[in-house]
């Protein structure tokens, strides 16, 4: 029987696992995970009545890949939106206080984050001309994009909090092309990204008419009532003794001996594959792949991570005024605060706090602020709690905390990141049963992370009937 060692057993791992039982049933497979639990960076926490999200908070369902996915393991009728408030309001703390983003033309109108001239040059963004007499291959920042597409101002304001709460990032430093792929695409063909996305929103209302489904709402998170750990462990339960944990990956080689692969692990441990799939975070590819092919080790370890801790905290709800129906907000990184921006958990999902209470989640460090990651716990805890309450208008003390750190957080697309990945498959092509993926490459939504699992399990599956003579 065939044997495929997939390495990671976070959210991609299991995925690829997942998938290729589904593709190739005869086809034994083994995850490999170094920590004790599968997950990776998926985990939830239920201590004294709060429950906790150490790193998503929720998915997206802008596309299909993880409702499918959700729905093939038989979890949809537990699937739990995210609150109406929490779709609508969503806030940036500029000068010392919360503004709510705009929501549509109506909201840029009415503003206070942009001066007239800003909102002009957003809301005349169709009538600019696309980039003209440059290639299209040529790198450009997210800075720079909407910058030139919507101006100065849009690029401050929207931009650095687009950047900040889906990569922690810098959008000076970031691809466009690579982070966010959709824009210079929606330019080039509709010769306007407001265009791009309205032809878009056109397209899901025809397809969905031509299904005979009804017709699409708004983009929505989900989660689980008991958190977003549900998926990742019934991904590991369907997988059952395949997933190995407490079992690292220390280095691979190719072989013409038992099987055309070997996984040597800790204490003279190895494991024969006639394919091996490498999931898990790129410093960790890099180390595994050095003795096999220094060169690809050296590319795969130069993609940069970003540095977060997750700082939780919970409070009376009588110590804290307001509605609370929203998001949360960013603080944008130019404004240097303290935090990145700060969720209202309680306010997003149900059964996030015992009835009387709030959780909040904040994140703190990214590029910029990366030496608060080494900060100590009482440090971390007291510099968010003066940000809430400078922000929200807290009146009492945190009742409860949880802070975790994640040293390699989230990769950063910085420019020349598509070069690269195309110099790491053309390396990877010249070890053939060999296959990289996850969030360093292609994508670092949950979103991604399965639509990149799916299409990788697919590519072994059909590498291990070719191998097969099938």
């Amino acid at each position: 029987m065939p044997h495929v060692v997939i390495v990671g057993g976070g959210l991609t791992g299991l995925t690829v696992g997942y998938r290729l039982k589904q593709f190739a049933p005869d086809v034994a497979v083994s995850v490999l995970e170094p920590r004790d639990r599968p997950g990776g960076n998926i985990g939830t926490e239920d201590r004294k009545g709060f429950r906790v999200e150490l790193g998503p908070n929720g998915f997206l369902d802008r596309t299909p890949s993880v409702p499918d996915l959700v729905r093939d393991l038989g979890l949809s009728e537990r699937l739990v939106a995210a609150s109406e408030g929490s779709r609508k309001n969503r806030y940036v703390f500029v000068g010392e206080r919360l503004r709510k983003l705009p929501g549509g033309p109506l909201g840029l109108l009415t503003t206070p984050l942009l001066s007239f001239s800003g909102k002009w040059k957003l809301l005349t963004e169709p009538w600019r001309e696309p980039r003209a007499g440059v290639p299209a291959a040529e790198d450009e920042s997210v800075a720079d994009f909407v910058t030139r597409r919507a101006g100065k101002e849009a690029a401050d304001v929207f931009a650095d909090a687009l950047v900040t709460g889906i990569h922690g990032g810098d959008p000076a430093l970031l691809s466009v092309a690579a982070a966010f792929p959709r824009l210079p695409v929606m330019e080039r063909e509709a010769g306007s990204v407001i265009r791009g996305f309205m032809r878009a929103a056109k397209k899901r209302k025809r397809d969905a008419k031509d299904r005979g489904a009804p017709a699409p709402g708004p983009m929505r998170m989900w989660s689980f009532p008991e958190g977003l750990q549900v998926l990742t462990d019934t991904l590991a339960q369907s997988l059952g003794s395949a997933v190995k944990c407490g079992r690292p990956a220390r280095s691979l080689a190719e072989s013409a001996s038992v099987s055309p692969w070997v996984v040597y692990g800790d204490n003279a441990t190895a494991w024969y594959a006639d394919a091996v799939v490498l999931t898990c975070p790129a410093y960790e590819q890099a180390a595994i792949l050095q003795e096999l092919d220094p060169a690809l080790a050296d590319e795969v370890g130069a993609v940069p991570y970003n540095r977060i801790a997750v700082v939780a905290l919970g409070y009376r709800r009588e110590h804290c005024p307001g509605k609370l129906d929203g998001f949360g907000y960013i603080a944008p990184q130019n404004t240097r605060r303290d935090v990145l921006g700060v969720q209202w958990c309680s306010s997003i999902f149900p059964d996030r706090a015992p009835q009387g209470f709030v959780l909040w989640r904040a994140l703190c460090g990214g590029v910029h602020r990366a030496e608060q990651v080494d900060w100590d716990d009482d440090r971390l805890a007291k510099a968010v709690h003066e940000e809430i309450k400078l922000a929200m208008g807290v009146t009492g003390e945190p009742v409860f905390r949880r802070i975790v750190r994640w040293p390699n957080a989230i990769p950063q697309y910085v420019l020349g990141h598509l070069d690269r990945v195309a110099r790491i498959d053309a390396l990877v092509a010249q070890h053939p049963g060999l296959f990289l993926t996850g969030n360093a490459y292609r994508g670092v939504a949950m979103a991604d992370c399965v639509e990149q699992a799916g299409t990788t399990a697919a590519r072994v599956a059909n590498f291990i009937a070719a191998a097969a003579g099938g």
